[in-house]
């Protein structure tokens, strides 16, 4: 666990639950008899990865007071996440998400969030605000200003920090999470996101995503309007196109994706996120941030699991050994 005297590296605010993702891979949902138990949601999985490459770090959120949320406690740990600010809820049960799989690129989700995720109960009185000014990355996600409280809890987080280091914004459109609807309207939650990117200085999504929180999608365009809306440095992922980044100073980096045989692409974006952190707190120069952070999506992709496949450093250089600069 981290000194208690000194910031963390990392500190994560939002989703958390108990991912059961089939052992048998191209079998529709129906059919699978037995699945694997992990720890699974954005924040706790950012957490993680950056954890794995010897990063300090913490992940604000909530569980149901009940046993899968004592096995959350306990996975975080095994880890190396610190947990102190991981709270029950009473009455909200710990969100379970099943998958299928079917490589390449086929991994629906299937989200139970009912009657409320615990991680939507985040309130602005808990928050460790002294905690969260001083680490020197802060991260929060899109699926935390989907609901109240955790809406304003995290806006707050953010204007408290007042961009003090480095503040990402993980853009994690999941529509069906918002409001209890089927389906998200973009035009709801454009607003939200507006108001965090003012307050961040990192964003981070994949094009659809980007869409959500600017209103165009050619990976050029959403760059440059992410920087328009606050940040100093904007990661458009693009699947099969590979990752764009650009930052405020005129920085560009362009990277092909890392070629591996899929087995599970869920986890790949959270892999990438933790790597993105430990670039970034290590100074390298963009280009190479991203080509690592590339590889260790790549890693993950290449695996059944999202938090216990997060690769080590060594792992992550043992592939980029022999990927073309």
């Amino acid at each position: 666990m981290a000194d208690p005297s000194q910031p963390f590296d990392l500190i994560t605010i939002g989703r958390i639950g108990v991912d059961l993702y089939p052992l048998q891979s191209a079998v529709p949902l129906s059919d699978v008899q037995n699945f694997g138990k992990f720890l699974g949601g954005s924040a706790a999985n950012v957490s993680v990865a950056a954890a794995r490459l010897g990063r300090t770090t913490a992940v604000i959120t909530r569980t149901g007071d009940d046993p899968f949320g004592t096995y959350l406690h306990s996975a975080l740990r095994e880890f190396g996440v610190d947990d102190r600010w991981v709270t029950p809820v009473a009455g909200c049960p710990t969100p379970v998400t099943f998958c299928e799989i079917f490589p390449p690129d086929d991994f629906p989700l299937y989200f139970y969030r009912q009657p409320k995720a615990p991680d939507l109960e985040i309130h602005t009185d808990e928050l460790d605000y002294f905690a969260i000014r001083a680490a020197r990355i802060f991260w929060i996600t899109g699926t935390g200003l989907s609901a109240e409280p955790s809406r304003s809890a995290t806006l707050a987080a953010l204007k408290a920090r007042d961009k003090r280091g480095t503040t990402v914004f993980d853009l994690d459109w999941r529509p069906a999470l918002w409001n209890d609807t089927a389906w998200g309207d973009p035009e709801e939650a454009r607003p939200y996101y507006a108001e965090a990117l003012r307050h961040a200085t990192v964003a981070v999504g994949n094009l659809d995503e980007c869409e959500i929180a600017t209103g165009v999608r050619e990976p050029r365009a959403c760059a440059e309007a992410l920087l328009e809306a606050g940040v100093q440095l904007a990661v458009v992922k693009q699947g099969p196109g590979g990752v764009l980044a650009v930052h405020r100073d005129g920085t560009t980096a362009e990277v092909p994706p890392v070629p591996v045989d899929v087995v599970n692409g869920l986890g790949a974006g959270d892999a990438f996120g933790g790597s993105l952190c430990h670039g970034l707190l290590s100074g390298w120069e963009l280009g190479h941030i991203i080509r690592y952070a590339n590889a260790a999506g790549a890693l993950v992709a290449s695996r059944l699991a999202c938090s216990s496949a997060m690769p080590t450093a060594a792992e992550v250089e043992e592939l980029l050994s022999g990927v073309p600069s």
